[in-house]
């Protein structure tokens, strides 16, 4: 009977080994994980803190600096896992390959969390959990569902040089897809889903422009912290079967 893959095979190039260990992606491990938590707190503290009640949604509006700051980040790691994958096209070194899956795998889990939270906002501010009218709305979940596809079609092909390539391709094609999101999104003229963002931010308030940023800035350094850890772990999680592997 055959054994089941293991992620040793799931990442694999074997026309060109990859330089990059355990220790290569920790680098910077520390020094992320430690901005991340100080920018969570800072975060935290400007929300309840410092950013003003608003008139119209009262306290339901603090949402907002999780909601929106996580679907940019995810947003940016679907973007991050395309050009990932190019670059594994180019040099077929199986650590981007990884990179970018677990670029992608991320986005997935803060793109749940991100339509957990917006349901949550609309059903304390419009009375349904969901309005399909509402293209900021829709146009996530599309892409959500675009990337959902990506771990069961990869890990449905068993030859890991084509498994990489095919997820490769996939990622890059429906990376390109993210900015028309953004840009259909931006030029919708929806009466329903609020225009925080603007060219001019005068739709926020200084103190909420200011805690936005810094919860963006957080987010981004949390996703990062977390990209990188998962990258160790799948590093030395492979490393440990190839020595078992070995000494069998």
């Amino acid at each position: 009977m055959a054994q089941p893959q293991t992620d040793s095979r799931f990442f694999s190039a074997p026309s060109r080994p990859s330089r990059d260990s355990a220790e290569q992606f920790a680098r910077g491990l520390k020094g992320f994980t430690i901005a991340a938590v100080i920018g969570v707190i800072i975060t935290g503290l400007l929300i309840f803190w410092y950013a003003p009640i608003d008139a119209d949604q009262g306290m339901r509006q603090k949402i907002f600096y999780l909601h929106v700051p996580l679907a940019i980040v995810a947003l940016g790691g679907f973007i991050a896992g395309g050009i990932m994958a190019i670059q594994y096209l180019r040099t077929r070194d199986s650590a981007w390959d990884l990179r970018s899956y677990v670029a992608i795998h991320l986005s997935l889990i803060i793109g749940v969390v991100v339509l957990l939270t917006g349901m949550i906002w609309a059903k304390t501010s419009w009375g349904v959990l969901w309005e399909w009218k509402e293209p900021t709305l829709v146009s996530f979940l599309i892409v959500f569902l675009m990337y959902a596809i990506y771990q069961p079609m990869r890990f449905a092909i068993e030859d890991p040089e084509r498994q990489a390539q095919t997820a490769a391709v996939y990622a890059i094609i429906a990376g390109a897809f993210v900015p028309l999101n953004f840009i259909a999104v931006r030029l919708s003229q929806s009466l329903i889903h609020p225009r925080v963002l603007t060219a001019t931010g005068d739709n926020l308030p200084s103190e909420m422009r200011i805690t936005f940023y810094v919860a963006l800035i957080a987010a981004t350094l949390v996703f990062i912290a977390l990209w990188k850890f998962e990258l160790v772990a799948k590093s030395v999680s492979m490393q440990i079967k190839k020595l078992n592997r070995s000494a069998a």
